[in-house]
């Protein structure tokens, strides 16, 4: 027979399942179900399985033929989402040497030749795109930092006129507060402590 205090434990690994905690999944494309670690790093968040579900119900399924950026790449779960659904390329820059390194791993064993992974500074990438370039960017920096409005400057010049961002920060950007960056509001999720937005061109 059960103790109480056993009885209480029992209970809450049942109500509180291990979540695979360490890996996430590609949840759509030629790679579904593909497992993408997660290393033991300050601040990393990959984007939930229910988030990226979402964003790509929001923007489409299907990436054939488009050019993206995953600027700040951590594991790799949004880049290599959109490469699994067809992307022409996808450019994923890290500034982590051991993210970076593991990324690429993972690009070699997928086969991935749509996917080019580079080392540096996220907000510099996107002030090298050219304007007008990218069919969908991703921009999901450090939440500690202060990258939000620069990043979101740059990705306003390279987002091609019919394009999409995609911005995950702690708390929700409002119209008025995108309206200065030449970006609306198109689309917007909380889900935890993550505000997921999908911003246009104005």
């Amino acid at each position: 027979m059960l103790s109480p205090s056993a009885k209480k434990t029992a209970v809450a690994s049942k109500a509180a399942p291990s979540r695979g905690v360490g890996e996430v999944r590609i949840i759509g494309g030629q790679w579904k179900r593909t497992r993408l670690p997660v290393a033991d790093r300050p601040g990393l968040r990959p984007t939930p399985d229910r988030v990226r579900e979402t964003l790509f119900n929001w923007v489409g399924q299907d990436l054939t033929g488009w050019q993206c950026l995953d600027a700040f790449a951590g594991t790799g779960a949004l880049g290599f989402e959109a490469a699994s659904r067809g992307a022409a390329q996808v450019l994923m820059n890290e500034s982590d040497a051991g993210l970076a390194t593991q990324l690429k791993s993972i690009a070699v064993k997928l086969q991935a030749a749509n996917v080019k992974i580079q080392r540096g500074d996220g907000v510099g990438v996107l002030r090298q795109c050219a304007p007008g370039s990218m069919h969908l960017l991703f921009i999901d920096p450090p939440f500690e930092g202060d990258l939000f409005a620069p990043a979101l400057a740059a990705a306003a010049k390279a987002v091609a006129d019919d394009g999409f961002i995609y911005l995950e920060s702690p708390t929700a950007w409002s119209e008025e507060a995108l309206a200065p960056l030449g970006l609306a509001l198109h689309r917007h999720l909380k889900a935890g402590a993550v505000h997921a937005h999908l911003l246009r061109k104005i």
